[in-house]
């Protein structure tokens, strides 16, 4: 085992033991599944699912089954769920396929094809009916055996935040930009920008203290919520560049001990959970954009069609060098290609 894990289990274990009385406390069903997720404890997306979703999965299932939804990093760091749920401190993770970008190009590819698709819409189509959960199911076993991926897909097209106006693609040169690793950050590099590799929870420090110019943040509604507004007054949105694919895995062992009607239950739970939050922030976001244009405090940015296929020809090149580098980087590669020619969006 790895020695930061070895850290990351000892720190797990004393914070499983809170969470543990926690949700004793809270959670009237029989089991509770302790899932970790990439949201910080603030954003608007985990309020949502905890609030309005959480308890209907207890309902469908008759209270035999629940989930506890916990921030980014608070068991473990956020690229260690996979192997926190293989030796059993994590039940499961909903968090980005791109943290695990740099085990293999492939997960880059999967978890955010750069400007390649215009909504969450076609996201949630790709991974249900297109083959993109059945791929991911590829990756995992290939990499992290005895994890069971429930289901995968997007809620949002990531609006970009900047301290400065980036109004077309001559305009990021030079701009230090927060972005995962892998593929979003190969991107940026190739349209002239410097990007930083950071969690999202460290994304608002560094903005304020002038360590990045930007981020690849999250949501416009997310943004909002961790005040991310007050320093970085040139959103751009829609967003440029980013729809994050999550993932919603659970350990095969946990996944094995549940009744048929419980598995059923939970993959039924997550599509719709995640089609709701998907139509949630389509409204929310929209109504914050329209608050803060009325307000005039902030600039909001919406680029010209002309710099977003600029922006996606530069895009494409990367898909294609990243998709060279592994054989499961290829198969992902043409899994999106296939769905994207048969959908009308290539």
């Amino acid at each position: 085992m790895k020695s930061s894990m070895i850290v990351s289990v000892a720190k797990a274990v004393t914070l499983i033991a809170g969470f543990t009385l926690a949700a004793n406390a809270a959670m009237a069903a029989d089991r509770t599944l302790k899932i970790q997720t990439s949201s910080n404890a603030s954003h608007a997306s985990l309020a949502y699912l905890n609030e309005e979703w959480v308890p209907k999965l207890e309902a469908m299932t008759g209270g035999s089954l629940s989930v506890e939804l916990l921030p980014v990093d608070a068991v473990v760091p956020r690229r260690e769920t996979a192997e926190a749920i293989g030796v059993g401190i994590l039940d499961g993770d909903l968090t980005s396929i791109n943290y695990f970008a740099g085990i293999d190009p492939a997960f880059a590819l999967m978890g955010d094809l750069i400007a390649g698709y215009d909504s969450a819409d076609q996201i949630q189509a790709f991974c249900a009916q297109g083959g993109g959960k059945e791929m991911l199911q590829k990756l995992y076993d290939a990499h992290f055996p005895g994890v069971h991926v429930v289901g995968c897909g997007a809620y949002a097209r990531e609006a970009f935040v900047s301290k400065v106006p980036v109004n077309g693609v001559a305009d990021l040169k030079g701009l230090k930009i927060r972005s995962p690793e892998g593929l979003a950050a190969d991107v940026f590099k190739r349209a002239g920008a410097a990007p930083v590799s950071m969690s999202g929870s460290e994304t608002y420090g560094a903005l304020e203290k002038g360590v990045i110019d930007a981020a690849d943040n999250s949501a416009y509604a997310n943004n909002d919520s961790n005040g991310m507004h007050k320093i970085a007054k040139f959103p751009i949105f829609p967003g440029i560049h980013s729809t994050p694919i999550l993932q919603f895995t659970v350990s095969e062992m946990v996944w094995e001990e549940l009744t048929d009607a419980e598995k059923a239950a939970l993959e039924t739970w997550y599509l719709a959970a995640y089609n709701g939050l998907r139509q949630y922030f389509d409204r929310l976001d929209r109504q914050l954009v329209a608050r803060d244009k009325a307000a005039g405090e902030l600039t909001v940015i919406d680029w010209p069609q002309a710099e977003r296929d600029k922006f996606r020809v530069i895009a494409q090149e990367a898909w294609s060098d990243f998709a060279a580098q592994t054989e499961l980087a290829q198969e992902v590669y043409d899994t999106h290609i296939k769905f994207m020619k048969d959908a009308g969006l290539l």
